[in-house]
């Protein structure tokens, strides 16, 4: 009888290759953004509304005889806020006062999108917002609802793996989702979600999740400022201003969008950040724009890098686009050891 059996060396590439596609995403994905083909880039993809800060209302005047004329009230002119010169650091936490009285509920703009369906229990209070987070400093330019789509490109072992990825953002002016699917094909798929409330200060998340082969979450509970995880990792205090490891990357963009003139090359931000067992603070650096090209097209794009700060840390560097109202078009994680994940931007639409 004839020996059938594959060559040795024929499974040994085989069986290489399917190591490193599961290997891919759990080591370098913690922040990746259907896998559905990309569909004909729209004219304006990303478009956002400005939140402003809450401003007290005006007192009703009181009431006058019929035979007097009424007298103009002379106009308080507000008091202008200084810039921050350039390449000052920038921290994304306002600063912290303790509210004699509950907090108030956040305050967002008046045109938000309407019925947009939510899963049930995804742990979101309205109301229960700490005080540090609806007393604004800045305007934070909150992108509308839209499905952004990515080509995934991972560099493993000297070998090239190619798939896609999803981000979509969804919201209803007071709460908003994020789901983040990457994968599919020889990639194992992984899939982030954050969900929590938009306030003056942007994105305050309430839930994180991370699955891939099991799921992990992080619960922010804000109101006893504290964060707790689900793997019986000690809780930490919940910092203001804190975001978790799939909110930084939207969060960002309302920073950057609301007010781009105070993030020149060279300034720094620092965002405290969560994940499924700690919080670190996360420092980027601005570092100017570049012309990406990418399956979209080309175009320019604002960068932010993350660098390492410990021995084990990845390099993070995501890219706003200006002409798209500062989206996420490229984010690219590197290992210590060169290996990478690469996400480029290949179209979006409407959820």
């Amino acid at each position: 009888m004839t020996d059938r059996r594959a060559p040795p060396e024929k499974l040994a590439l085989l069986a290489a290759v399917v190591l490193v596609s599961h290997a891919v995403l759990l080591d370098l994905a913690p922040a990746a953004i259907s896998l559905a083909r990309p569909q004909q880039l729209p004219t304006h993809a990303f478009t956002t509304r400005v939140i402003e800060a809450p401003r007290p209302a005006a007192p009703a005047p009181a009431p006058r005889p019929v035979a007097q004329a009424p007298q103009a009230k002379p106009a308080v002119a507000p008091q202008p806020k200084p810039e921050p010169s350039p390449a000052a650091p920038v921290s994304a936490a306002p600063a912290t006062a303790e509210a004699a009285a509950p907090a108030p509920e956040p305050q967002v703009a008046a045109t938000a999108q309407p019925n947009i369906p939510f899963t049930p229990g995804t742990d979101v209070e309205l109301g229960k917002v700490d005080a540090a987070d609806v007393n604004a400093t800045q305007a934070y330019a909150i992108p509308e609802s839209v499905r952004m789509k990515y080509e995934l490109v991972a560099e493993r072992f000297g070998l090239t793996l190619r798939s896609t990825a999803e981000l979509l953002w969804r919201h209803d002016g007071r709460q908003y989702e994020a789901v983040l699917e990457a994968g599919g094909g020889m990639f194992p798929k992984r899939v982030q979600r954050s969900t929590g409330l938009l306030t003056s200060e942007g994105l305050a998340p309430v839930r994180f999740s991370d699955r891939s082969r099991n799921e992990a979450a992080t619960h922010f509970v804000r109101g006893e400022k504290r964060i707790v995880f689900s793997n019986n990792k000690p809780d930490a205090p919940l910092p203001p201003g804190v975001q978790d490891r799939l909110s930084i990357v939207v969060q960002l963009c309302a920073m950057v969008g609301g007010a781009p003139q105070r993030f020149p090359k060279g300034t720094t931000l620092t965002v405290p950040t969560a994940s499924t067992s700690e919080v670190e603070n996360w420092i980027f650096t601005v570092e100017g724009e570049e012309v990406l090209d990418l399956p979209a097209g080309k175009m320019p794009g604002l960068k932010l890098q993350r660098a390492p700060r410990r021995e084990y840390d990845v390099k993070v560097e995501l890219w706003l686009a200006p002409g798209l109202d500062y989206a996420p078009v490229r984010l690219r994680l590197t290992n210590p050891n060169g290996d990478s994940v690469d996400q480029r931007w290949s179209g979006a639409d409407r959820p």
